[in-house]
């Protein structure tokens, strides 16, 4: 039976790039979604594990071909997920967890109806902040008013998901993204059909 699909989402600054890493250790049947993207490799991410990263061309190639479930522009640079590497994962029996904002998110869910989505929010609009500002490296003041504002906008589409975590204490959050997904796969329509057999029905 393929694979389930679990979106999720959150503004920037709310902690969803360490609760889904904490997810995926914790799950073997989870493979996190590995996105093509044109922007150019950052400092210490693998090519392949972290992202695809293509040229503006091949893109622009795989959009005109259908050859992606979802794509968006953000930051002037393209992100979007193999429809081919999609399929073959979920057939693989493996489940998917997508990092997606609500664009790419609702583009996904239009192909894949079934799919499972999960909002996480931060405490509240301060914690947001002081997390964006308190990032190693820091973020210019003129990226962090555009972070807050795009925060902002996605913060309004919480209400378009299945799911909604705050994320205040990480290990009770990550305890309620592991209760939705063992949910989801006790879903009586995806068991029933295999388990009729076994009771003679």
């Amino acid at each position: 039976m393929p694979g389930e699909i679990f979106i999720i989402s959150a503004p920037s600054g709310a902690g969803k790039s360490t609760l889904i890493r904490a997810l995926l250790q914790g799950d073997p049947r989870l493979r996190f979604s590995i996105s093509c993207t044109t922007r150019p490799p950052r400092p210490g991410e693998t090519p392949g594990q972290d992202y695809f990263f293509v040229s503006s061309q091949v893109f622009r190639e795989m959009i005109a071909g259908n050859l992606l479930v979802e794509w968006v522009e953000q930051f002037g640079h393209f992100y979007g997920t193999s429809r081919e590497w999609v399929e073959s994962t979920l057939a693989a029996d493996y489940d998917l967890v997508f990092d997606l904002e609500p664009r790419g998110a609702r583009r996904l869910r239009s192909q894949f109806p079934e799919a499972v989505s999960i909002f996480i929010l931060p405490p509240d609009p301060e914690a947001l902040e002081a997390r964006l500002s308190g990032r190693p490296g820091g973020l210019d003041a003129a990226e962090l008013v555009v972070r807050l504002e795009q925060g902002r906008r996605e913060l309004e589409a919480a209400g378009w998901y299945d799911f909604l975590v705050i994320n205040d204490e990480l290990p009770q959050a990550l305890a309620h993204l592991q209760a939705i997904i063992t949910a989801t796969r006790c879903r009586t329509a995806r068991l029933w059909p295999l388990l009729a057999p076994r009771y003679r029905l």
